[in-house]
């Protein structure tokens, strides 16, 4: 029987201690599939990058359970997390690329994260996952002479370099135009139906929802509503408060 890519059962977390005390994320219930695109939407507060990055670890679990690939990340070890965070692929709002390293660079450092890659087989790797988000003439260019559609596909590139089961993006478009954009979000598309991973995205950009198979909304730390496309039916699933 396959795992879902992610299960969260009862999750809450909070913010400060004592009187200052703030709950972000009120009993969070949610199952996201293999191999589905998920858009998280939401109002600024509302708890969505801090849900994320729950998910990838980046924070810990406080209350409640996260399942991710079949794992549970609620007490789990800091060699268990690193293990874990390794079949992540983390897209974020700003590239975060090292300007002294070149594109291949970049996507070639993520690439040999994995120990049991060569380096030989890291740079065939990179130019070959360059190559394909349109970056094949771009390789040996630094940062700086890369636009910021292009930067943000080298960003992308390196997420999925290790073909990763699940990639988390973060505002991917938020500094892009529509048509920079919207060709981000398509090519992550395309590229991870290839690598069969699944993709959950937070944004705020309703141009490109429509890419997206399932939109799931937070509203004040809670999942509100939840629609599921497919080619003929929309379902609308309404979350107990």
């Amino acid at each position: 029987m396959q795992h879902p890519a992610l299960k969260i059962q009862s999750l809450n977390h909070y913010y400060g201690k004592g009187v200052l005390q703030k709950q972000t994320l009120l009993n969070i219930n949610l199952e996201i599939g293999a191999g589905e695109f998920v858009i998280i939407t939401g109002q600024s507060g509302s708890g969505k990058t801090t849900l994320l990055s729950l998910i990838g670890g980046l924070r810990s679990v406080q209350s409640g359970s996260i399942q991710l690939l079949g794992q549970e990340l609620a007490g789990a070890s800091q060699q268990k997390l690193t293990k874990l965070r390794r079949q992540i692929g983390y897209i974020f709002q700003s590239h975060n690329l090292l300007g002294f390293l070149t594109a291949q660079q970049n996507v070639q450092m993520a690439a040999q994260v994995n120990n049991n890659i060569s380096l030989q087989a890291a740079r065939s790797q990179s130019q070959t996952i360059l190559q394909a988000v349109g970056l094949g003439d771009r390789l040996n260019y630094y940062p700086e002479n890369l636009s910021g559609g292009q930067k943000q596909r080298v960003a992308i590139a390196r997420a999925l370099v290790n073909q990763p089961k699940l990639v988390l993006a973060d505002e991917p478009t938020a500094s892009l135009d529509s048509k920079s954009g919207r060709a981000v979000v398509e090519l992550m598309q395309h590229l991870a139906q290839e690598q069969s991973c699944t993709i959950v995205m937070v944004t705020h950009d309703n141009r490109i929802l429509d890419v997206a198979e399932r939109i799931i909304h937070m509203e004040d730390g809670r999942l509100s509503d939840d629609h599921r496309f497919t080619q003929n039916t929309q379902q609308l699933i309404h979350f107990d408060s």
